[in-house]
């Protein structure tokens, strides 16, 4: 579709080598049907009024990069971005932190059309239906480096988030022994 990144490395074709993809690719991206994000990463562009076209978002490429493989959830957001989008902090990160699957070490910082991931490897294989624990989990051991509000208002804005996401603290019980003793103190 428009504007959803196209992973060169996880294209696969019957039939063609991987030489003759990467021709195909060059031919496409030199008429302008595709568009190059960064290495090995390209889209179809959707029509702008602008002649430059559209552009894809840096969201959209560790989403597609990083937090799913095969449809299936295998990442999560973490660090001072999550801490950010929580409301616990105004910093504005400058870099993105990714807990993935797919990390090979546990900690690696890759360049991503200029601006800088670091990718982490996550304490137990991430899922559907624990990514959301481990994200919080993640927060709640760095929560003293990101948050600038504390007592009774850091409280409140994480029970909130709590209630939104549906998670009860019976839910992290299991995947507490992964963390620091602190965080279940």
């Amino acid at each position: 579709g428009e504007n959803e990144p196209i992973i060169l490395s996880e294209l696969k074709l019957e039939g063609m080598s991987t030489g003759c993809m990467r021709q195909q690719i060059k031919k496409l991206t030199d008429s302008g049907r595709l568009k190059r994000y960064d290495n090995g990463i390209y889209f179809i562009p959707k029509k702008t009024v602008f002649k430059s076209g559209s552009q894809l978002s840096r969201e959209s490429v560790i989403q597609k990069k990083y937090l799913q493989e095969n449809g299936m959830r295998c990442g999560y957001i973490s660090g001072i971005s999550f801490a950010n989008k929580l409301g616990i902090t105004t910093q504005v990160p400058m870099t993105c932190e990714v807990v993935t699957n797919k990390a090979s070490k546990d900690y690696r910082e890759v360049q991503l059309a200029g601006s800088r991931v670091i990718i982490r490897k996550p304490r137990i294989t991430v899922n559907e239906s624990n990514y959301v624990v481990l994200q919080f989990l993640d927060l709640l051991k760095d929560i003293d480096d990101f948050s600038e509000i504390t007592g009774d208002e850091l409280s409140e804005r994480l029970l909130t988030y709590m209630k939104k996401v549906n998670l009860r603290f019976s839910d992290m019980a299991a995947f507490l022994q992964y963390y620091p003793d602190k965080i279940y103190k």
